[in-house]
């Protein structure tokens, strides 16, 4: 019988240390320490893009004070510290203030000059943290106000003129982008639907269904009823509204299967309402494979806008179908668990039923 050496089973017990060079090499993000560069007298995050220094010449810290009182400053490219970060999100808030306040676009370099930079200095710093160009935002403000002037009812051209357009032809022009409906079917709030709502008992507690003659327009669950019926109201605030309707059994006892079994996507007809970019994100959602997740830079680049993080975001944020459009599948760029409509321990249920039923788990 031939000698097995311990050598021959190539076993390796990392130290600790060895472990925070091996995420420092793949650049993993890591908030529970930094290393030091002693030829450069400088400390980094693991993902810092420089290059990689030489493994005898590194040193781990736990915090920037740590390193600094061992002599190391603040790498500038990384950012360790987060100085320049936190001054580049009050100069991005403080833009985007300024572009909210203001009836008329504010030019870039109005807006650069307001913030003390350069035009394309400060245009870079705006999408890096917003994903988008201050005109885009800007239209996503007009946009905002022009749904919620028409949900009060306004008159089109009143509401138009309200939002700080130059006439509704331009209006009708983009009107997919800007309401992802016309204007119209916006101000009617649902006038003249029908929404057809359930109720059931589900592992998260209560659970509302609501369908127009298109499909799902709302799933909520884990609050109670009148919760629920207040936050469907709220979107469609002139539609009329049944009960317990019998034509929705079906459908709840899809959401009830799904939540129990979800080994396969929630299938149903939905009929969304959002900008185009919103129906965008919704569409990318739904190709996320039970079981997996993906972060929102991942998301963002899967729908076409790499830059666009903060408003795939805020589209996750604002899906009125969850579940059918799994929202619970995004999570943080360093794999943790952000907030969720619902509540965060029911997207980690979620998602630890979603693995442990995924095909060869």
């Amino acid at each position: 019988m031939k000698n097995i050496h311990l050598e021959d089973m190539h076993v390796v017990d990392l130290s600790p240390d060895d472990r925070l060079w091996d995420q420092v090499l793949a650049r993993r993000p890591g908030d529970d320490f930094l290393y030091g560069v002693t030829t450069m007298g400088v400390y980094c995050r693991p993902v810092c893009p420089s290059p990689r220094p030489l493994r005898k010449n590194v040193r781990f810290f736990r915090s920037p004070g740590e390193a600094e009182r061992a002599g190391f400053r603040a790498c500038r490219r990384c950012d360790p510290k987060g100085d320049r970060a936190r001054i580049a999100r009050d100069v991005v808030r403080d833009a985007c203030a300024c572009i909210e306040a203001r009836d008329e676009m504010p030019s870039l370099e109005a807006l650069a000059t307001r913030a003390g930079y350069s035009r394309f200095h400060f245009l870079r710093m705006f999408r890096d943290h917003t994903g988008l160009t201050p005109r885009r935002y800007a239209e996503g403000v007009r946009a905002r106000r022009l749904h919620a002037a028409l949900a009060d009812g306004n008159r089109v051209v009143d509401a138009v003129a309200q939002a700080g357009f130059g006439s509704e032809s331009r209006v009708y022009e983009k009107t997919a982008a800007l309401l992802g409906m016309t204007p119209g079917a916006a101000r009617r709030g649902g006038d003249g639907e029908l929404i057809r709502t359930a109720f059931a008992d589900c592992p998260f507690g209560r659970l509302l269904v609501g369908a127009t003659e298109k499909g799902v327009c709302f799933i909520g669950f884990a609050e109670p009823d009148d919760a629920l019926m207040g936050d469907l109201r709220r979107r469609f605030p002139r539609a009329e509204v049944t009960l317990d309707d019998p034509c929705l059994t079906g459908t709840v006892q899809a959401v009830l299967d799904f939540l129990r079994e979800p080994k396969q996507a929630l299938d149903l007809p939905l009929d969304l309402r959002g900008t185009a970019f919103q129906q965008r994100v919704w569409r990318t959602l739904c190709g996320i494979p039970a079981g997996e997740t993906r972060t929102y830079a991942q998301l963002a680049a899967m729908a076409g806008n790499p830059k666009a993080i903060r408003a795939v975001a805020r589209s996750c944020a604002t899906n009125p179908v969850s579940l059918a459009v799994p929202c619970h599948r995004v999570v943080g760029s360093d794999g943790g668990l952000t907030g969720y409509r619902w509540g965060v321990p029911r997207k980690k249920a979620l998602l630890e039923q979603e693995r442990r039923l995924k095909p060869g788990s």
